[in-house]
């Protein structure tokens, strides 16, 4: 219990105006004092639910299954190492097969994830730091577009260092306050997710200051920006898509009355979908409109609300809008691309690529599938994944090439040790055991999951992590 959680009166007044007939206060404000349970999400990207579980039973891991999320699991581990290694620095986490994400936070995806089956070109209109964008990707396995936006610059580099990690290829990165979108990229997408910014009374659990700036003005403000964004939201949306809706706030004025703004405008061409369905005891925290308002005290989770749209008909937009300026990248040389695929078959045996391969300037590129539909929509801060830098001998490859397709390679691939690991993300070369008669480039693995690039050179690897990467702690063991 933690007894120096923030719960302001003028909050608790307003509680009680909305609080569902079946819950009481007592039970609310007793789960805002509790401590979170830790909550991690398999990255299929990386590694099955089923090799996540044997390699959690090796480290005496505690896994729940997480009703809603096929992926996610409450988490507890041995006391020696929750109280010597953060979460963050073990190899599950640093090799990318897992997120640290709570669990209501998975929510919003899977309510989308039928409509991804299908899907495309999908936007999360408000990405960082990347928990939801990543499980997207994961649920599109790759494939088609993702276009993540963000409008914090800081936000948007942690977001971009979160993709590399987790091994997401198939999505470009924009940096815009997200009503640009229903303007520039009318009708451009299949599924939408609005993980809208809010007041974040849902979190108080995580961060016992998180009521401390509490107003019912503060509230009302943001309910606007809230009404703007998911008004760009439908615009963007082509018909016969779906728009997902989530805050991690509990104030119908962000939530319900958000989405009744959004059906008076459109509600000749969009209805809201009831999630009652959406996992076994969904109905414990679904609302007569069919939305999801889960509680603290529901679930033992943090607070959120999640609502879900389908787009039956085009509307029209009298506001549109079109990017000026040239497209910056042109197609890679034939030429070069048969040696650059010829050099990855010998290296790697590696055969294909998905997507088109893209020059700017001495950089190498590789667009997702569908993107040329709407490359020339916005300017993008980012697209795709570069794979290479051009130079007078061929490519040089990245570390992003290593974390996006090293699982498909199938030579020159080095399962670390937990000490080479270690040496690894503390920027330290690899020492061999044996001299090799190696040589290129070759893919590291962590518990299975490819973590990056090094260089062959006899008695050991040449470490080529990114410097900004580079970690000066202790990592994976802690003994």
């Amino acid at each position: 219990m933690d007894a120096n959680t923030y719960i302001p009166e003028q909050f608790i007044d307003d509680v009680k105006t909305y609080l569902p007939d079946h819950l009481t206060l007592d039970d609310f404000l007793n789960a805002c004092r509790r401590p979170l349970r830790k909550s991690v999400r398999v990255n299929t990207l990386k590694m099955s639910v089923e090799e996540f579980k044997q390699q959690a039973a090796k480290k005496n891991w505690q896994l729940t299954a997480i009703p809603w999320c096929d992926e996610g699991f409450w988490l507890e581990r041995p006391n020696d190492e929750e109280q010597n290694l953060a979460l963050g620095n073990t190899d599950l986490h640093l090799s990318g097969a897992m997120y640290v994400q709570e669990a209501s936070s998975m929510l919003p995806p899977m309510a989308l994830k039928q409509s991804l089956q299908t899907s495309q070109t999908v936007l999360d209109m408000a990405s960082a730091p990347g928990s939801k964008t990543s499980q997207l990707a994961a649920l599109m396995d790759n494939q088609g577009v993702l276009v993540a936006n963000e409008l914090s610059s800081s936000r948007l580099k942690v977001l971009s260092a979160t993709l590399k990690r987790m091994g997401v290829g198939n999505c470009a990165l924009s940096h815009f306050d997200g009503v640009v979108f229903g303007n520039y990229m009318f009708e451009c997408f299949d599924s939408i997710l609005l993980d809208a910014p809010c007041s974040g009374e849902g979190t108080v659990r995580k961060d016992s200051d998180a009521l401390k700036n509490w107003s019912i003005e503060s509230n009302i403000t943001i309910a606007q920006v809230q009404k703007d964004l998911i008004k760009s939201a439908f615009y963007a949306l082509k018909p016969g898509g779906t728009l997902v809706y989530s805050t991690c706030t509990l104030t119908p004025l962000e939530n319900q009355q958000i989405c009744s703004a959004l059906l008076d405008e459109f509600g000749e061409y969009i209805s809201p979908e009831s999630l009652s369905d959406l996992f076994p005891g969904a109905d414990k925290a679904t609302t007569t409109e069919g939305y999801l308002h889960v509680w603290p005290q529901t679930f033992d989770s943090e607070g959120f609300f999640i609502a879900k749209f389908k787009k039956h008909s085009s509307c029209e937009n009298q506001t549109l809008k079109v990017k000026k300026g040239a497209f910056p990248f042109s197609d890679f040389d034939s030429k070069q691309r048969a040696a650059f695929m010829s050099s990855l078959k010998k290296q790697f045996g590696l055969t294909s690529l998905p997507g088109t391969l893209m020059q700017r300037d001495k950089e190498l590129w590789l667009f997702p599938d569908e993107f040329e539909a709407i490359q020339n929509k916005i300017k993008y801060a980012r697209l795709g994944i570069q794979v290479g830098v051009i130079h007078k001998n061929g490519v040089r490859l990245t570390h992003e090439f290593a974390t996006v397709f090293g699982k498909q390679c199938k030579s020159n691939v080095l399962a670390l040790t937990n000490q080479q690991a270690n040496d690894y993300f503390n920027g330290k070369d690899i020492r061999l055991e044996e001299v090799t008669k190696a040589s290129g480039e070759v893919i590291l693995t962590l518990c299975g999951c490819p973590i990056g690039l090094g260089k062959w050179q006899k008695n050991k690897v040449k470490n080529s992590l990114p410097r900004d990467l580079v970690q000066n702690t202790q990592l994976i063991n802690w003994a």
